[in-house]
């Protein structure tokens, strides 16, 4: 039997769902679907796919999601570019039957030679709901969001052969960033004038001095690395609901890379909970972090050296909002989250005194 080849949502048929259940061992014929959008993806388009069979089984799916590069040119040429797609493809091919971090079920994914083009068809999450960076999550969800990142790095801490994969991010073999000092810097500059009169003082402070010290920015990283999700907030999630789903599922592994993990538990904080709530309970969060840690069996990483880690770790939920602003598409719903993120980010950049690492 040979695997379903690589289309876009157009192209998909009920011969081709029932190629890619068959190679993932359920005898069941497709015979006919509908298809619809889903969630609120800047780089990808998401489809949920509604199965009705002509031939059923007991194991066999009532729907599949879908994700395929974005519609539109300057969101694919993003993707392309970052090599998003290719990653994200690898990500469930080799990474994810050993990370202890709640993904969904993978049924096929594949991608061309040049990340290009891509499928990646999951389990369907519903009744689960995705997060939304724009409300926020409770505490509650705070701490399950917590204890996933600390089984995501707790699964590769330390994990050197991440350094042979070229596409893993930061990673030994990698190929050089494609974001240079001067296209960071470019990307800034432009950020500011298109938002001017939404930036604060202190959101423009902050980022003046991470640009101006891009040189400096990729030598602060004194700890221990594992695999970093790097994009890891709430629209990348998907949280259970009354009616069911898993407690949390984390999606979006187009940006994973290999750095300390505590730029997670920062992107996270920082950018889901307001920082009144944050400044509140970021101890309590960081000890039930480092305590799971512990668990999975993590030795020789104190509180000081999770306290350094994750002090800087906004940088990363900083340099993505006014990053990820200016290169896929403008929307009205983007343009609050990417400003949101800028300013929470700022915040806690500001609170641990983080500047004082890039002079």
């Amino acid at each position: 039997m040979t695997s379903p080849d690589i289309r876009r949502p157009g192209a998909i048929d009920a011969a081709w769902l029932t190629g890619v259940l068959q190679n993932a061992g359920v005898d069941a014929v497709v015979k006919s679907f509908e298809a619809k959008n889903v969630g609120t993806g800047q780089i990808g388009e998401s489809v949920r796919f509604k199965l009705a069979y002509e031939r059923d089984a007991e194991d066999a799916p009532r729907s599949l999601v879908g994700k395929f590069p974005s519609p539109d040119d300057t969101s694919r040429a993003t993707g392309i570019m970052l090599g998003n797609y290719l990653r994200e493809v690898r990500f469930y091919q080799q990474l994810a039957p050993r990370a202890r971090v709640q993904t969904p079920r993978c049924w096929f994914t594949d991608t061309d030679a040049t990340g290009s083009e891509f499928v990646l068809m999951m389990e369907d999450l519903a009744p689960a709901e995705q997060g939304d960076q724009l409300k926020g999550v409770t505490l509650d969800q705070a701490r399950l969001v917590v204890e996933q990142a600390a089984r995501l790095h707790g699964s590769f801490w330390g994990d050197e052969g991440l350094d042979e994969l070229p596409w893993v991010q930061g990673s030994k073999a990698a190929p050089p960033s494609a974001a240079t000092p001067e296209m960071v810097k470019g990307l800034w500059q432009a950020f500011r004038a298109r938002y001017a009169p939404r930036l604060k003082p202190h959101w423009i402070e902050v980022g003046e001095a991470i640009t101006s010290r891009w040189g400096r920015f990729g030598d602060i990283h004194e700890g221990p690395k594992s695999l970093a999700h790097h994009d890891f907030r709430p629209d990348n999630m998907m949280f259970g609901t009354p009616a069911g789903g898993y407690p949390v599922t984390v999606l979006d592994w187009q940006s994973f890379t290999y750095a300390p993990g505590a730029t997670d538990v920062a992107y996270f904080l920082a950018g889901a909970l307001p920082p009144d709530v944050r400044r509140v309970h970021e101890a309590e969060l960081l000890a039930l972090y480092l305590a799971e840690l512990e668990r999975l069996g993590v030795a020789d990483y104190s509180m000081d050296d999770l306290r350094r880690d994750y002090g800087r770790g906004g940088f990363q939920l900083f340099l993505t909002a006014f990053f990820a602003a200016m290169v896929v598409i403008q929307t009205e719903r983007g343009d609050n989250m990417f400003m949101q993120m800028l300013g929470s980010a700022a915040d806690h950049i500001l609170d641990h005194q983080a500047l004082a690492a890039l002079a």
